[in-house]
């Protein structure tokens, strides 16, 4: 179904939850991958993936329609990572450097975090990004977005992004390169 007939059937009080369905089964594969390229750990993804619908839920008859239903979905899903995370460091009380070295402990045992040796070395240089070039970086390589939609995603600059892209893939490589001497 396309989004402009979820959208439509959505603000219809009678096909409100067949409209959610529709949007769920269309984007919940997008929605948990994006998730977990920021949180890393399966369950953290769900958890916070049930919880970027339920404000896609109240919030959707607010969509005003400045960008794509996938974009603004996609910056629920960074602001209900980012949010998690922060909690998260807190609950821990751990700094960033110390929650980058529990997620590289933690996704070492996690039977959901993939066994190829290479993008396990991948996600690792991953984990160890800032929170901004992991977002950007997830955003463009896994999900292939393109720069102007990013932006509208994250309220930033096309260069911006760019530049924060450049400096993530840059330590992402010299990582691996060290990882596989």
């Amino acid at each position: 179904m396309e989004d402009e007939q979820i959208l439509a059937l959505f603000k219809e009080e009678k096909s409100r939850e067949q409209a959610f369905r529709a949007l769920m089964q269309k984007y919940q594969r997008s929605v948990y991958y994006t998730v977990r390229h920021y949180v890393f750990l399966h369950e953290d993804a769900d958890d916070v993936t049930q919880n970027v619908f339920i404000k896609v839920w109240r919030y959707l008859e607010n969509f005003r329609g400045d960008s794509s239903l996938k974009t603004w979905i996609t910056r629920i899903c960074i602001n209900e990572s980012l949010s998690f995370l922060e909690k998260k460091k807190k609950t821990l009380n751990l700094s960033d450097d110390k929650y980058t070295d529990h997620l590289l402990n933690v996704a070492a045992e996690d039977r959901h975090f993939s066994a190829d040796h290479i993008e396990e070395l991948l996600q690792k240089a991953i984990i160890k990004l800032p929170d901004k070039q992991r977002m950007v970086f997830t955003l463009r390589y896994y999900d292939e977005m393109p720069y102007e939609e990013m932006s509208k995603a994250l309220n930033t600059s096309v260069g911006a992004l760019k530049a924060s892209y450049h400096f993530a893939m840059q330590k992402v490589e010299a990582d691996l390169k060290a990882a596989v001497k």
